[in-house]
């Protein structure tokens, strides 16, 4: 059984259609990409698997529970994380406490316990930070733990929010644009830091630009086109895909 079920899943804002009946799944130990060009509708659709938008039709079932319309609290509990177009880099803290932050989906301890630092808080900031240490191990900024994050190069600033994202001890991790402003070095690190998270037990479902990135790292590529759901397969056979080339890469593979 997939580990993600995108089920005739379709999204309107207005006249727009965003979104219009795609249906896609995404299976235990993939890293499977989803590709098209701006405003394909790649991005609401990490929303409304992430809850952040509840379908106008369709389903979103995510490790067997059915989770259309949850609020993206509830959906990060059972196992999925998330990473964002743009940097949520909180400047003025340390790598390990931005870090940290991604731990609290997994909270229990209210304000007030927080406020009066009573003792599940204390044991959950606890947890948080030893989480977080791992997660940096994972992505290798382990070394950079305690420095200011805003002192970090855009490379290890997009590691650190995959980073934020693995503190939630994700089954699947949605990365949006992961490579986009990274020069050749920093891409190639991202790459091999996917690969082995990949390794490591975590699924992977990524939105990029980059189509060299896409093509060498994922097993399986998703095409969408004005909201639809045009080509799906491994990378190979899309760069083959007449339709693909026709509405998306162009000459750029051919």
């Amino acid at each position: 059984m997939p580990l993600l079920r995108i089920d005739s899943v379709s999204k309107r804002f207005g006249g727009l259609d965003a979104l219009r009946g795609v249906t896609f799944a995404v299976h235990q130990g993939q890293i499977k990409a989803l590709i098209g060009p701006n405003g394909a509708g790649k991005t609401t659709l990490f929303n409304v698997a992430s809850g952040s938008y509840r379908p106008d039709e369709g389903r979103v079932v995510f490790s067997k529970e059915d989770v259309t319309g949850r609020a993206p609290h509830r959906i990060c509990r059972l196992g999925l994380g998330r990473t964002f177009q743009h940097s949520l880099v909180f400047d003025g803290m340390s790598v390990v406490e931005n870090v940290a932050v991604g731990r609290y989906s997994r909270t229990k301890a209210g304000v007030l316990s927080a406020a009066l630092s009573l003792p599940l808080h204390r044991r959950e900031e606890k947890e948080a930070f030893k989480a977080a240490h791992e997660a940096l191990r994972r992505v290798g900024l382990d070394h950079h733990a305690e420095e200011p994050a805003e002192n970090l190069p855009m490379g290890e600033r997009h590691l650190l929010e995959i980073a934020r994202a693995l503190a939630s001890e994700p089954k699947l991790l949605l990365l949006d644009e992961p490579a986009a402003g990274l020069n050749d070095e920093e891409t190639e690190r991202l790459a091999d830091t996917v690969r082995r998270i990949r390794d490591e037990g975590v699924t992977v479902l990524l939105v990029e630009h980059d189509m060299t990135f896409v093509m060498e790292i994922s097993d399986e590529v998703v095409v969408l086109d004005y909201g639809r759901k045009i080509a799906e397969g491994p990378p190979l056979m899309i760069q083959d895909n007449e339709e693909v080339i026709k509405a998306y890469l162009g000459e750029e593979l051919g």
